[in-house]
């Protein structure tokens, strides 16, 4: 009742699932991923333990067929259930039983596992599995999620859409650097899940991202943003001239207001991204105003 896939980024180890279906929070049960073990995705007549226990099973040093193995002998439902297991080192493995829902099916290459079942056709795991290689280089929630889309657009759940997820990890990808848990996106109930999960992926990169250039701010840039935090309340006066401590945590103090403190730079350097979010969302106006009040 669903299509997904399992992957690993085999340039940095990220591991993680996209999945959407005609079912209610799709992400609720079907994705699973650890950083450094590997990532589940069980689904047809669900066996939620089927995460938790791969994965375990996977950091007790198993392949990802021989957790397929020990699944296959204990559950004596197996034959309605559907899964893919990608491993840290790039192993897979996608198992459909016979009787799950027709179409279903998968298919299992190094470093990703694609399957689904009640779809339109096999041209769906076909579609996914291009898009997967076509968008080799890409960070891997954007990789996910490109594939999953091609398998929407493919023809995806014949029965029609409902929700979506994308669950990503990766070493010290997570907030502030203290999670591994990287991307956990859900459009639980929603009309196009897919393009939801695009939008919503979106705003992560925006908020969550880690800046990858700096620049410092030109005098007419930095005259803008202390007229901005007089304005919105986050100093009654700054000093002119160049960047100093005063200045230095009323932008702060913005920053984690606006949820951008993953982007935040130190020492007067500005994230492009983040600055051009903030002119945004301001707008020229306020430099007026700040100025006048200042």
């Amino acid at each position: 009742m669903t299509f997904s896939i399992v992957g690993r980024d085999p340039l940095t180890g990220d591991l993680g699932v996209a999945v959407a279906s005609k079912f209610l929070a799709v992400g609720a049960l079907v994705p699973f991923a650890r950083a450094g073990v590997g990532a589940v995705a069980t689904q047809s007549y669900v066996n939620p333990n089927y995460g938790p226990d791969g994965l375990g099973l996977l950091a007790s040093g198993l392949g990802p067929e021989e957790v397929a193995a020990q699944f296959q002998a204990e559950d004596p439902d197996i034959r309605q259930r559907q899964f893919g297991i990608v491993g840290a080192d790039g192993r897979s493995v996608t198992f459909t039983g016979e009787g799950c829902h027709a179409w279903a099916g998968g298919e299992a290459w190094e470093n990703v596992a694609v399957q689904g079942n009640i779809l339109t056709g096999p041209e769906v795991v076909a579609a996914m599995l291009a898009a997967w290689e076509a968008g080799a280089g890409q960070p891997l929630p954007r990789r996910l999620l490109t594939t999953l889309q091609a398998g929407d657009a493919a023809g995806g759940d014949k029965r029609g859409r409902q929700s979506a997820a994308l669950l990503c990890v990766g070493p010290g990808r997570g907030y502030g650097g203290l999670t591994d848990d990287w991307v956990n996106l859900r459009a639980d109930d929603h009309p196009d899940p897919c393009a939801e999960l695009e939008r919503l992926l979106g705003l992560h990169d925006l908020l969550f991202g880690r800046p990858t250039a700096t620049r410092e701010l030109t005098g007419e840039e930095l005259e803008w943003l202390r007229a901005l935090l007089i304005y919105e309340d986050y100093a009654t006066s700054l000093p002119a001239g160049p960047w100093d401590a005063e200045t230095e945590a009323a932008a702060w103090a913005l920053y984690g207001t606006e949820n951008l403190e993953e982007r935040w730079v130190p020492g007067g350097r500005f994230d492009p991204v983040a600055l051009d979010y903030l002119r945004e969302r301001f707008g020229e106006s306020r430099q007026q105003d700040g100025a006048a009040d200042r």
